[in-house]
């Protein structure tokens, strides 16, 4: 008996890490394979030219300046060597800020109560990346995912969601993402749970704290 719990529970965390993993790649690299995917959206998007940064800067702890204050509201940190853990990049044509945290739901006792945060914002200082963000978006729609634009955060942003999995094991991805002038901004969220035993938050649950975290994220690297 404790031996089958046992596995259930390491099954469970091993989907975890490996979904968090690909929401990362995803979220990362979205764009760069929306390009092969859907030939010739970025290079013949138009004006490729750099767009004002607007005030927005880096910082050596992203984890500080984009902290998920709402996700962290359901969620506590599950501190470990690796977690949270943030880096920063600088470069003449790109600087990069991310941070990744391991959540488990407050109150919460079962291995499917585990999520994941990732943060990374960029600033463009050599390109437009307007049509990066377009193509990312039409990659998430084209793999079947829901996409709802948003409006009050930056010049363009939208939410993505998908609800997958196999039987009663289920796997959440959400994602806001977000671009002004020459900064580009993603927050995602994930998770494996298996129904009947938890209740993941609802996608409205979801876009509506990951857009207010967004929002927070995006005024604080202004400040």
């Amino acid at each position: 008996m404790g031996g089958a719990s046992g596995g259930r529970s390491r099954g469970n965390l091993r989907r975890n890490a490996v979904w968090a993993f690909v929401g990362a790649l995803l979220a990362s690299a979205g764009w760069t394979t929306a390009v092969l995917v859907i030939p010739g959206m970025v290079g013949n998007s138009g004006d490729s030219a750099p767009r004002s940064l607007g005030g927005y800067h880096v910082s050596d702890d992203f984890c500080a300046v984009g902290k998920p204050d709402q996700l962290l509201g359901k969620y506590s940190v599950n501190t470990s060597s690796t977690s949270p853990s943030h880096h920063t990049d600088r470069n003449p044509a790109l600087d990069s800020m991310n941070c990744s945290m391991s959540l488990k739901r407050i109150g919460g006792t079962s291995d499917s109560e585990y999520a994941s945060v990732y943060l990374r914002a960029d600033l463009h200082k050599a390109v437009n990346p307007a049509p990066e963000l377009s193509a990312n978006k039409e990659t998430y729609r084209s793999r079947g995912y829901q996409i709802s634009n948003i409006t009050g955060i930056g010049e363009d942003a939208y939410f993505v969601y998908k609800d997958d999995g196999a039987d009663k094991y289920r796997d959440i991805y959400a994602e806001v993402d977000v671009r002004d002038g020459g900064m580009t901004f993603y927050i995602t969220y994930s998770a494996s749970y298996t129904q009947g035993k938890t209740t993941p938050p609802s996608m409205d649950e979801l876009r509506g704290m990951l857009q207010t975290d967004a929002g927070n994220a995006v005024r604080a690297m202004r400040k």
